[in-house]
């Protein structure tokens, strides 16, 4: 074969290899560009961002998912401090108890289904008491809503004190049963309760006689001065099977149980007291500027509030492709007092609309940059495009009417390293 020949075979062979590993690159390439980048858009992070709290006097706190119950005292929010009311209801009408001559209480125990808990599991004491004062499913009943009761602790001396476990299965009887907090209540109103069912009265005779005769419970702690950073609040869920008062007696040597029940048809609330006399909180509010160096968000009474006013001078032909809010916090790894994994994002629509609506979106916590991040591309577009007034974000724990979470945000002016941002990445068109 000519050598010229043979060459330029050769020359060409090495072309298409080239070629070839070229277009490889490119499609490996595609893979790890942003996808955003194909529009050419423009991304821009340089939105002040201003920052500070609203505080919240009427949360609806009837009939929620689980209660609350505990205290702690936080360094920067002060005492939380929570209580719960609920009604007891018949497990069956017109119980049998024979003769009553024949029966010896054991013991009489409210039982509590762990759900959850916040802070720490450090000892508490317990208190229960009699309600007073009626209770009703279709009413509406508030945080700082408090119900009479009857005088006397309901809880034996030297049962107060409890370390609570919401880990470990409970066992009674032999019996393994779900976590939960067993409180244990005078054996006199067990005894009470059983004459009562057995004197020819009408107490038992329907769940209306009896919520007239027994309206209920109210269940507290008494923790007195906690040092700051300690303490710790316990969720339950009421409205399980595994949570009712029991009644253990013993009648002519055979051990019976007879239970009171909570559950759906039973109105219960959450009551919460705080004082935030001193701490940083207070300060907040008295001088909302502050908010700039750190902001808050706390269950039940305080949400967050930021506002983005370079928003209004985004242009109406200007197309969002992310609008993504970063903001830091103030949190230790295995710190006590963490905050949730998300927190609920709303708005309102006018300056003149005092009603929040949600925007269906959640910020969600990232543990490793300690920061939530947002999702406004949808709620930056409206404001384009005039479908919503620019009045801020509010944030707040998800769990809101149902926990205890608290959080501490980077204002713009903290001394920290990283600071609250907005990115957003448009196109004009």
């Amino acid at each position: 074969m000519n050598k010229n020949i043979l060459f330029k075979c050769c020359a060409l062979l090495l072309l298409l290899v080239v070629v070839s590993c070229k277009k490889k690159d490119s499609i490996l390439g595609k893979d790890v560009i942003d996808p955003y980048a194909y529009l050419n858009g423009t991304t821009t992070d340089t939105f002040d961002i201003i920052t500070t709290i609203i505080e919240e006097d009427s949360i609806i706190t009837d009939n929620a998912a689980n209660v609350v119950l505990g205290s702690y005292n936080d360094p920067k929010f002060g005492k939380f401090d929570a209580s719960f009311y609920t009604q007891l209801r018949l497990a069956g009408v017109n119980p049998n108890f024979g003769d009553v001559s024949t029966i010896v209480v054991d013991s009489f125990v409210l039982a509590l289904e762990y759900v959850g808990y916040y802070g720490d599991l450090s000892p508490q004491t317990f208190e229960v008491y009699e309600l007073n004062e009626d209770l009703y499913l279709d009413y509406t009943y508030y945080a700082f809503t408090n119900k009479n009761t009857k005088p006397g602790n309901l809880v034996p001396v030297g049962t107060e004190l409890m370390t609570p476990d919401p880990f470990n299965k409970a066992v009674v009887g032999g019996d393994s049963l779900l976590p939960q907090l067993r409180i244990q209540l005078n054996t006199s109103l067990a005894t009470a309760l059983i004459n009562e069912a057995t004197s020819g009265s009408t107490t038992f005779a329907s769940n209306e006689s009896f919520l007239s005769y027994f309206k209920g419970l109210k269940v507290k702690t008494n923790n007195g001065t906690q040092a700051s950073g300690t303490g710790g609040i316990l969720y339950f869920n009421i409205n399980s099977p595994a949570s009712k008062a029991t009644i253990y007696f013993t009648q002519d040597g055979v051990q019976k149980t007879y239970d009171l029940l909570i559950n759906t048809s039973c109105a219960d609330f959450t009551h919460v007291e705080k004082d935030i006399t001193g701490k940083p909180l207070e300060q907040l509010l008295q001088n909302e500027s502050l908010g700039n160096i750190e902001f808050y968000a706390q269950a039940f009474n305080f949400r967050a509030l930021v506002k983005i006013p370079g928003l209004n001078n985004l242009k109406k032909n200007q197309l969002i492709h992310r609008a993504n809010l970063h903001l830091p916090i103030q949190f230790q790894s295995n710190y006590r007092y963490k905050p949730g994994l998300n927190i609920s994002v709303a708005t309102r629509i006018k300056e003149a609309v005092q009603t929040y609506t949600n925007l269906g979106v959640l910020g969600s916590y990232d543990d490793y940059t300690k920061e939530f991040s947002v999702d406004l591309k949808q709620y930056t577009q409206a404001i384009i495009n005039k479908d919503i007034e620019n009045t801020g974000i509010i944030l707040s724990p998800r769990y809101f009417i149902n926990s205890a979470e608290r959080i501490v945000f980077n204002g713009k002016n903290t001394i920290n390293k990283a600071k609250p941002r907005l990115v957003v990445t448009y196109t004009t068109y």
